[in-house]
């Protein structure tokens, strides 16, 4: 086993000629995704003609001098993030042997080019941000590499997941709510979706929610508060959408059909999940779901056979929820370089977490539960 251990929920930040650089400009023009400057100075994308903020969906405020803070331009967002090498050193000195990353511009969840109308548009973002990350990041070892997917059809996303997988791609992230992201697109329990969790549990990469993509599930600050509560307020609230997605998941017989598919919820909260299993359970048991509905497991043993979340700072639910679900299931994460992470204290975090954890359990959940989803080498 390595010394270090696996941060299972890390960021990128998509710098300004991933798209401009794979995109033909003489085909879509405009359109394609590309940083512009506004009067006061500051930057943003304009992605297909609609304005996106500078960082996306994610946050480079854990390297900023003040973590409630975000760059206003692609030169204030420290080289550290954005640096493969650089990143990889820094990576290397706080004890992290390997980063599963996901999207920033693109959204947490790839819901950014999911809202595209144009199939053939929202195609070509999504393979051009899929390729970038393989030839830019997957070229160092560290780092994982996760692909996003098109929502206009079916085939399009099992078309897309199986070209990435076999370019490199170790998981596939998806938006928990799609019928939320783009009109007319099914709920995510609809039969439709089975060719894409077919195709993953074939090829054995996880499917990878990531709490945030819906706003709409996410009570919103008091106006009146300062950009640094009304940050620590979105850090309280924004776990309870993944929380959300991992209890449909529970009780959508999605398990049953494909028993091999493995998910990763990201930014879980620990105590959250544990509340909502148990729940589950409870519920299962007062309705009798297995003889009224044909169910063939509990909630908590779906979780414990196809399921993993994601800690970062818990301590008391950490132990809690090894204890009740099992540490199988549990994965670590610095978060970084998001303003709610652990960055720069990440072993001093990873102490206070881990206080009166078995060794064994700490192993599960900092290196080999992540080991053997992602089969990186020991």
């Amino acid at each position: 086993m390595s010394s270090g251990f696996v941060s299972t929920n890390e960021h990128v930040i998509e710098p300004p000629d991933v798209w401009t650089l794979r995109m033909s400009k003489e085909k879509w023009g405009d359109r394609i995704p590309h940083i512009h400057t506004q009067g006061d100075g500051t930057e943003v994308w304009l992605i297909d003609g609609i304005e996106a903020p500078l960082i996306g969906a994610g946050s480079a405020s854990a390297c900023m001098p003040d973590r409630a803070v975000e760059p206003t331009t692609w030169r204030d967002i420290p080289s550290v993030i954005t640096d493969v090498a650089e990143r990889a050193a820094a990576m290397e000195a706080k004890g992290v042997s390997y980063a599963v990353l996901y999207p920033s511009v693109a959204g947490i969840g790839g819901e950014t080019f999911g809202k595209i109308a144009d199939p053939a548009l929202e195609l070509a973002c999504v393979q051009s941000y899929n390729d970038w990350l393989i030839d830019q990041w997957a070229s160092n070892p560290k780092f994982i590499p996760q692909c996003i997917v098109p929502l206009s059809s079916f085939a399009a996303m099992e078309a897309e997941i199986r070209r990435s997988v076999d370019r490199g791609h170790k998981g596939v992230i998806f938006p928990g709510i799609p019928d939320q992201v783009r009109k007319g697109v099914p709920h995510i329990n609809d039969p439709g979706y089975d060719v894409v969790w077919g195709a993953c549990a074939e090829l054995g990469v996880p499917v990878c929610f990531h709490a945030g993509i819906v706003p709409s599930m996410e009570l919103e600050p008091y106006k009146g508060y300062s950009p640094a509560i009304a940050a620590a307020f979105r850090a309280m609230t924004r776990p309870a959408s993944s929380t959300a997605m991992l209890s449909n998941f529970v009780i959508s017989k999605i398990f049953e059909r494909f028993p091999k598919l493995k998910v990763v919820f990201a930014e879980s909260a620990m105590g959250l999940t544990a509340f909502s299993i148990e729940g589950g359970d409870y519920g299962f048991r007062m309705w009798r779901l297995d003889e009224r509905y044909g169910y063939k497991a509990k909630p908590s043993e779906l979780f414990r056979s196809n399921c993993y979340i994601v800690g970062w700072y818990d301590h008391v639910n950490l132990k809690q929820v090894a204890k009740y679900l099992g540490a199988d299931s549990l994965l670590w994460a610095t978060k970084f370089p998001l303003g709610t992470s652990s960055w720069p204290d990440v072993q001093k975090q990873i102490d206070v977490s881990f206080e009166g954890v078995s060794r064994s359990d700490r192993t599960k959940v900092l290196w080999s539960n992540a080991s053997k989803l992602y089969k990186l080498e020991n």
